[in-house]
């Protein structure tokens, strides 16, 4: 709790939100992960506009996470005030793991946690969707585990899932960004019928292994058919990266969203580390972390 020039006390917000990973390979726009990366950003009603701990290009008006509070305040009808916002945020900003969706949901939290009514974690899952346009992140990082999500007359429906406690996810991104309008221009409009069937029957085995940690089984059904062969010509370190984290042990490999981060998906904390090790040293100096599943989704404490 902070105290204004009037003496009065002024709250304190700190919303918790993690990293995500969109598609998991072959759930294209339907699933996502909560990884346990977790951006912190510790928000106070201020005089003025003050935004720190963030890059400096980002501390402007034009900051995601206070255009989503303002938005959301808007469409709460709730009278928006300036802010001092800190952002301690690990998740890096080449693209992947859900960097614009934390931010989209740190905003729609703040102006929650600051109204009368409080967090909604429904509510927020519904505004958030509003401003990103689909739920394919934003609906892991508010619920955490793995979620599953349809878009239906504007409205999300998102089904949570638990995620095996032995499976790590080696996130490796490289130090450039893949355009999301890019990674969606390189996709074809339309698919075979056969491709449909593909990915349909491994798109729910694939459901089935991170629920039950049946490495085996997700080796087998993690092959994507829809966008990972055309993305991966975005990415030009991908190939290197794949061929190195499947001969170390990997059970599978995935590109992480639109990219450019990915993700090897790996048995057990023993063979996880064979194969961060077999990524960094075919790519030194890129970013990575080994992660477990996160399952608490976004956290909102006002002091």
């Amino acid at each position: 709790m902070s105290v204004d020039d009037a003496g009065g006390a002024r709250p304190l917000v700190i919303v918790r939100v993690p990293a995500t990973s969109a598609n998991v390979g072959v759930g294209f726009d339907c699933l996502g992960i909560a990884l346990d990366l977790t951006a912190t950003f510790l928000v106070t009603p201020a005089e003025r506009l003050l935004i720190d701990g963030c890059e400096e290009r980002f501390c402007g008006e034009d900051n995601l996470a206070w255009q989503s509070y303002l938005a959301a305040c808007r469409a709460l009808d709730l009278e928006s005030q300036p802010l001092h916002m800190s952002i301690l945020s690990p998740i890096p900003l080449s693209g992947g793991l859900g960097s614009s969706s934390v931010c989209v949901i740190a905003g729609v939290a703040a102006a929650m946690a600051l109204s009368e009514d409080g967090f909604d974690r429904a509510r927020a899952l519904e505004l958030a969707c509003a401003l990103e346009g689909h739920p394919d992140n934003v609906a892991p990082a508010l619920l955490g585990g793995l979620v599953s999500s349809f878009m239906e007359d504007g409205r999300a429906t998102s089904t949570t899932l638990s995620v095996a406690p032995n499976l790590r996810f080696a996130a490796v991104a490289p130090p450039y960004e893949v355009r999301t309008a890019d990674a969606r221009s390189v996709l074809p409009e339309e698919v075979s019928l056969e491709t449909a069937v593909w990915q349909m029957g491994r798109c729910v085995a694939v459901v089935r292994a991170l629920e039950k940690g049946d490495a085996e089984l997700l080796a087998k059904a993690c092959h994507d058919r829809l966008h990972e062969p055309y993305r991966a010509a975005l990415i030009p370190d991908y190939d290197a990266l794949r061929a190195a984290a499947l001969a170390a042990g990997a059970c599978a490999f995935v590109i992480s969203g639109s990219g450019s981060t990915m993700l090897a998906i790996a048995d057990g904390d023993e063979r996880a580390a064979r194969v961060a090790d077999a990524l960094a040293a075919a790519r030194p100096g890129f970013w990575l972390r080994t992660l477990s599943a996160n399952t608490l989704g976004t956290t909102v404490e006002v002091h």
